[in-house]
């Protein structure tokens, strides 16, 4: 579980840099706080699939699309 958290912290990351954007400015956009957003990007914290969606979508304006195979 842990791996996947890393996970989604390196593709928010990598999202977040290609916007230019700073953590402070993601937290700003979508309400969350910039620890949050650290804590994140660094694998340290578990993350919701819907608050996930809400760092992209609204955070970044990018879509976030899943797929299982």
């Amino acid at each position: 579980m842990q791996q996947l958290a890393f996970r989604f912290g390196v593709m928010l990351q990598e999202a977040r840099k290609e916007a230019k954007l700073a953590q402070k400015e993601l937290a700003e956009r979508t309400g969350a706080k910039k620890s949050y957003i650290s804590r994140i990007e660094n694998g340290r914290s578990d993350i919701q699939l819907s608050t996930f969606y809400k760092l992209i979508e609204f955070g970044l304006g990018k879509s976030l699309n899943i797929s299982v195979e």
